[in-house]
C-alpha cells in the first residue's frame, strides 16, 4: 500500500484554518449576544429605535432597524461641518474669514449666539463651527448652511453614496418641518458616514481628520455618558421634540467602532438619552473585550497585544 505524504506546510495551513473557523464561531456567539441585548433595549424603548454598529477593524456589523428613516436633529450638523471644510480646502474661503452677527441670523433653541448683540461682533467660520458642534448653536449652524449652501451639502452626500442622509431645512424652521421638509437619515447611512470619516474617505485623510478634530471636542451627549472618560469619541448628538440620536466613532484602543443610534415617536417615559447610552455601553464592553483578547479569547495585557500587532 502506498503511503500518502502531505507537506508539513499544508498541514499547518489546515490547522490554522480550522482554528480560525473555530474561533470565529466563538466570536459569532459573543456578537450574537450583543445583538440580542441591543434588540432588548430597542424592544423595551418607549418609541422606535434604530441601531447600526460597525467594527472598524473587521468590518462586521450589528444592526437593528438600521434602514428605517429617522429625523436627525442636530446630528445633521456633521455633513454641514464636512461641506464647510471641503469648500475651504477648495479655496472658496478661509476658515479664518469673519462674519458679522446680525439680528436676521438669530434663531432660538440651543446655543449662545442668540444672546449676542446685533452687528456688535464678528466670529470666524472656524469659531462658528466650534459653536455648532460643541454647543449645537442653531444660529451658528444656519449661518454655516448659508455659507456652504444646502444643495452643496446634499451633493457631497450623494458623491459619498449617502443619499439616505438629507439636509432639507435650517434649524428651528417649524413650518418646514410641518411640511415634511425634515432633516433625515437612516442609522446605517449615519454609521457609514462616521466610518468614512475614520478611514479618511471624506475628500482626503487631512480633511477627514480636521472634521474629526471638531467632533472629538467633548460635549453633552449620550454615547460618551457610560464610556470611560479616557476613551476618545468623535460624535454629534441630536434631539428635537420626540426625537433623539447620536452618531459617533468610539476609539477603543485596538478595536475602534462606528455607531449610530436614532430614535423617534418617543413617549413621555422614553428616556431616549439613557437608552442610547445603554446601547453605546453594550457596544463598548463588546469591543473592549475583543481588544483585550488573544485570537483564542484569552485576556492578556493590552500592551503585549499591541506589540504583536505592530510586528
Amino acid at each position: 500500500m502506498k503511503r500518502l505524504f502531505v507537506p508539513l506546510a499544508a498541514v499547518v495551513l489546515l490547522l490554522c484554518a480550522a482554528t480560525s473557523f473555530a474561533q470565529e464561531a466563538n466570536r459569532a456567539q459573543l456578537r450574537g449576544k450583543l445583538k440580542t441585548e441591543i434588540e432588548k433595549v430597542a424592544a423595551g424603548f418607549d418609541g422606535v429605535m434604530g441601531v447600526a454598529i460597525r467594527d472598524l477593524i473587521s468590518g462586521e456589523e450589528i444592526l437593528a432597524n438600521a434602514n428605517l428613516i429617522f429625523p436627525t436633529g442636530s446630528s445633521i450638523k456633521i455633513p454641514v461641518l464636512i461641506e464647510l471644510h471641503k469648500q475651504a480646502a477648495a479655496g472658496k474661503y478661509k476658515l479664518t474669514d469673519q462674519r458679522w452677527l446680525e439680528r436676521a441670523d438669530k434663531v432660538g433653541g440651543s446655543g449662545v449666539i442668540n444672546n449676542f448683540g446685533d452687528h456688535t461682533s464678528q466670529l470666524s467660520l472656524n469659531d462658528l463651527a466650534v459653536l455648532m458642534i460643541v454647543l449645537s448653536d442653531n444660529t451658528a449652524t444656519n449661518m454655516l448652511i448659508d455659507q456652504t449652501g444646502m444643495a452643496n451639502v446634499n451633493a457631497t452626500l450623494d458623491q459619498l453614496g449617502l443619499k439616505a442622509i438629507r439636509l432639507q431645512r435650517k434649524m428651528i424652521d417649524l413650518p418646514a418641518s410641518a411640511r415634511g421638509d425634515e432633516n433625515i437619515a437612516t442609522p446605517y447611512a449615519a454609521m457609514d458616514l462616521m466610518a468614512k470619516l475614520y478611514r479618511g474617505e471624506i475628500a482626503s485623510r487631512n480633511l477627514s481628520d480636521d472634521v474629526l478634530k471638531f467632533l472629538k471636542l467633548r460635549k453633552s451627549s449620550p454615547i460618551p455618558k457610560l464610556i470611560p472618560s479616557n476613551i476618545s469619541i468623535a460624535n454629534k448628538p441630536g434631539g428635537i421634540e420626540g426625537v433623539a440620536c447620536d452618531w459617533a466613532v468610539v476609539y477603543v484602543p485596538g478595536r475602534p467602532f462606528a455607531i449610530s443610534v436614532m430614535t423617534n415617536y418617543n413617549g413621555e417615559t422614553a428616556n431616549a438619552n439613557d437608552a442610547i447610552a445603554n446601547v453605546a455601553k453594550l457596544a463598548y464592553d463588546y469591543f473592549s473585550r475583543l481588544a483585550r483578547s488573544t485570537a483564542y479569547g484569552a485576556r492578556v495585557p493590552l500592551e503585549l497585544l499591541k506589540q504583536n500587532r505592530d510586528r
